[in-house]
């Protein structure tokens, strides 16, 4: 096992612009197909510094498309973390308070072993040859860093979407290991639904003639209309019908009158077509099905023999809850049968629903409430953990 500081790398797949934390074959990854994952690499971002009890970590776990960069520039996009609003010196994740950790998720692409990774036993990209990963394997790697790091019992762990479900995995299989957790727009199976939607996505992919069987790399080619056409179907379901009115109602896009044609006549089409096309620059296609793959099969009851509240009997971590009113991806009800769940499980648990008509998307916005309930959530659990001020 080493320890790679970032340098800058042609291959972020391999050679992230992040620490990289390699485990060789003394030490497999235990996957949920059944098999091992050796060797294989963790690409993390740190924020902060880790106290000398090593009392003060958070770990953030990330969405389907997120990645490392919770709170730093993204290589590939030069934009911002993608919680950098929350995360930060003197914000409410106060890094000169917290030491933060974010790591890429197994089956990722920038950095963690993934199916764009180098498979050590072909010379070339693992594709479709990389095993299923599940949630709980993601959380099985995140744990191994977490032991690297020589952190006993994190302090919170938060994050919104898969992210949220990472929390939850965390909170019952390492319930001893985690005081606090914050599950944001999340659900404790992924309906049959969100099932489909994930399933139009990955036959678009996969009927791109690009994919060429998920070795594109090998043919020089990348699946790009496919995973733009994904992406566009994703994002319909990260926004709501209020907010897509607001923002777009039935404007026309750089034009007065209808062309009578295929092309982008309305604004909410164009604003699409870029999602998908920004996207397919920063993504890669196979790991899109993998991570749609892990949400799929994720289902915390049905790992306890039915019964949710099982998945967390005897927890002490303590449990903040949020969700919000125009998300139809994780609906409210989603989040309330995890409450009731925690309260049978006699968990310390609080709820917060927060009026938006931003859909899914909200925990990744600047909406204040959320900042609020995370900001008195995080204030009393470090009062209760004796970390001052």
């Amino acid at each position: 096992m080493a320890v790679l500081r970032a340098r800058k790398p042609n291959n972020e797949a391999d050679q992230p612009s992040s620490p990289v934390l390699r485990f060789g074959s003394d030490k497999p990854l235990k996957l949920d197909a059944g098999t091992l994952l050796s060797p294989f690499q963790i690409a993390y971002q740190t924020y902060g510094t880790l106290n000398d009890a090593r009392s003060n970590a958070i770990l953030v776990c990330h969405a389907l498309t997120g990645d490392q960069h919770v709170a730093s520039t993204n290589p590939v996009t030069g934009k911002p973390g993608w919680w950098e609003v929350l995360i930060g010196p003197g914000k409410i994740i106060d890094t000169s308070r917290f030491f933060v950790i974010c790591s890429n998720v197994i089956g990722g692409c920038l950095g963690s072993t993934g199916p764009a990774s180098t498979n050590p036993a072909t010379g070339k990209p693992y594709g479709l040859d990389l095993p299923v990963i599940t949630i709980r394997d993601m959380v099985r790697a995140q744990q191994m860093l977490i032991d690297h790091f020589g952190i006993e019992k994190l302090f919170s762990v938060l994050g919104g979407s898969m992210g949220g479900m990472q929390v939850l995995e965390w909170a019952s299989s390492y319930p001893e290991r985690v005081f606090s957790a914050l599950p944001i727009a999340t659900g404790a199976r992924h309906s049959s639904q969100n099932i489909a939607f994930h399933e139009v996505g990955r036959q678009a992919v996969m009927a791109d003639p690009d994919w060429h069987g998920g070795k594109y790399f090998e043919h020089g080619k990348r699946p790009e209309k496919g995973l733009a056409v994904a992406r566009m179907a994703a994002h319909i379901t990260y926004l709501s019908e209020a907010a897509l009115h607001r923002k777009f109602g039935r404007n026309l896009q750089d034009r007065e009158a209808l062309t009578f044609g295929f092309d982008a006549d309305f604004q909410i089409e164009s604003y699409l077509r870029h999602q998908g096309m920004t996207f397919v620059d920063r993504f890669d296609a196979n790991s899109y099905l993998y991570m749609t793959r892990s949400m799929d099969y994720f289902d915390l009851a049905a790992d306890h023999g039915g019964r949710l509240a099982d998945a967390f009997a005897g927890t002490k971590t303590r449990f903040c809850l949020v969700s919000f009113t125009s998300d139809w991806l994780f609906p409210t009800e989603e989040s309330r049968s995890i409450v009731h769940a925690l309260n049978a499980a006699g968990a310390s648990v609080s709820f917060v629903e927060i009026e938006t008509d931003r859909g899914h998307d909200a925990f990744l916005l600047d909406e204040p409430e959320l900042f609020a309930a995370i900001n008195g959530f995080i204030g009393s659990a470090a009062r209760a953990r004796g970390l001052s001020a």
